[in-house]
Order: structure tokens, then sequence, then C-alpha cells
């Protein structure tokens, strides 16, 4: 096996995950985003730095973190614990002396050799299961000569590869890794570029060249829509994207010249939740979705039906 000294950002390594591409899978979370979609999933991982995450349910006032806090970012009074997060580096001390959890280092910066003896801790699994390993963050791509050592690693050690991606950053930074990528999974949340700036602050223009891009190459794609209320639930939304993502899959067929199997090109809907609001509160994020209703099963089977009907595959 290759060693190496690179260092990537590293917010969560997450095994047995079965929601991430094909069987069995160890999932690495990378940190760092350059979109801020204000329902994200995964709040933790947008900034590309550590950050400490703070549950006072947990807290017992043992002061503890005052007491080891080199910037004074704590503060114990009457059993009530105060974290003054504009005084706060991120260095990490109190979490190494909170006996309760209540505080928490999201975001570590690890070796390839690190991240790779977590992976193939379940080299069984993936091998039993047809599974493998999935690069997902945040946005794997902003640490592009990381994110290509894990995944030439994994190919040296004959697994399976996917990335999870939003697809906003120039397509070299992905093109160079694309070879040792088996699957790739990239979001789709609106095609209006001014609706997907307003929703996700930034324009969608590299999301969906690189979408063209991506097309014209031989690796299977699941485009993942997230159907959020109030964003891309509407059936003018998600036709405008079914439309788009059949566009592709005919772009594709027509760059084959004739092949009789082209990589597939398929569509996966998946359903708003609100399971992320303590991780927002953890991190003195407001939680601007918090009133929104998740989608129901029959809406969901609506929009399908929708996709199915311009002859786009939806897996799930």
């Amino acid at each position: 096996m290759t060693s190496s000294s690179k260092k990537g950002l590293i917010f969560n390594i997450q095994r047995f995950s079965i929601h991430d591409g094909p069987g069995i899978r160890t999932t690495v979370f990378f940190k760092g985003c350059s979109l801020q979609c204000f329902w994200c999933h995964n709040p933790e991982g947008r900034q590309a730095h550590p950050q400490i995450q703070y549950f006072p349910e947990r807290c017992i006032c043992c002061g503890e973190c005052l007491a080891h806090c080199p910037n004074h970012a704590h503060t114990v009074n009457n059993d009530f614990h105060l974290y003054l997060r504009e005084l706060c580096k991120n260095c990490g001390t109190c979490t190494e002396t909170c006996y309760s959890d209540a505080l928490e280092i999201t975001g570590k910066y690890m070796t390839a050799d690190d991240v790779m003896e977590e992976i193939l801790r379940d080299r069984m699994f993936y091998e039993t299961s047809k599974g493998g390993v999935t690069l997902s963050g945040g946005e794997p791509v902003l640490q592009p000569k990381f994110a290509k050592e894990i995944l030439m690693r994994c190919k040296e050690e004959d697994l399976h590869t996917a990335i999870e991606t939003c697809g906003n950053y120039q397509w070299q930074e992905l093109e160079s890794a694309l070879p040792f990528v088996d699957l790739v999974m990239m979001d789709l949340k609106l095609i209006d570029p001014m609706k997907h700036k307003a929703a996700c602050g930034d324009s969608n223009e590299r999301i969906l060249a690189n979408a063209r891009r991506l097309a014209l190459t031989d690796k299977p794609i699941i485009f993942r829509v997230p159907v959020v209320p109030t964003v891309n639930d509407s059936i003018e939304e998600i036709s405008a994207i079914i439309k788009f993502v059949q566009s592709l899959v005919e772009l594709r067929m027509q760059h084959s010249n004739g092949k009789e199997k082209c990589a597939e090109i398929q569509l996966e809907l998946l359903p708003f939740h609100r399971l992320a609001a303590d991780k927002y509160r953890s991190l003195g994020l407001e939680y601007r979705a918090k009133n929104l209703e998740p989608p129901s099963k029959a809406k969901m089977n609506e929009l399908a039906k929708i996709a199915e009907i311009h002859g786009v595959e939806v897996i799930g």
C-alpha cells in the first residue's frame, strides 16, 4: 500500500452506510462546502475549519472547560454554562476535558493512511454486499488532492468508489479524480440560477455545466434531488429538473456513437427532513427550515410519476 502524508479535513467517517451508494459502505465526510443551502442536513460540514459543537442538555456545569480554555470562551454561574462563541478559536482544548460530551469538536485533520485504516476495517462487508467507499461532505472535491489520494488508494485495494458532490467548482477539480470513481452522485436542487442563488447562496451555472460534462463521460450518474418545501417541491420546479436530466440522458446516448449500452443516468428524489435541527443549535446557527413540513409519501410518489412520464428512471 502506498504511504502518504497528505492531510484532509474530515468531520465524520460513517461505517455501515446503506444510503450512499450500493451495498454496505463507509462514507467519508469532507469538511467545507461552496454552497450554503439553508436546509442543509450536514451544517457541521459547511465551514472549512474545525468547529465546536455545544449541547447544553448534556452539560453538568463541572467547570472543567472554564478552567482549561485558553481564550476564556466559557463561563459558569449558578449552574448555568454560557459558551461565548465570539471568543472561541476552535482549538478544541475544552472538548478534551468535557466529561459529559457537551462540547465536541467537529473537523479533524487526517492523513490518507488514517482514513484508509478506518476504511479497510470493513473490507469483508464490502465484498459480501457489493459495497465500497463513498466520499461525501460538505464537498469532497474542494479538497481535490486529498480526495483523489483516497480514491486512488481505494482502487489499489480493489474497492468500489463513489462520490457525492454538489458540482459547484471548476470542472478540472473533478475531472482529475474521475478515473478512480465508479459512481457519481450529484445534487440538483433547482434549474433557475437566480432561485438557486437565493436558496443555496450561489448560482448553479457551474453545476449545470459540470453535469453536462459528466454526461459525456462513461461514469454512472445518480442525480439526487432533495425535495424541499417552498424551494423545489412544486410540479413546475421538479419538472424542470427532470427535463434537464432527460436532456443529459439523450446527450449521453448521442455521444455514445451507437453503443448498445451506455452507463446509466438515474434520478433519486430525497424528501426533506428536520433531523438536523439539533446540529444547527449546537453550532449556534439559525435553523431557517424549522417551520417546513417534510413532503408526504403521496407527494413524493406524485413527483416520481412525473419523472417516469418523461422516461427518467427514478431509484429508491
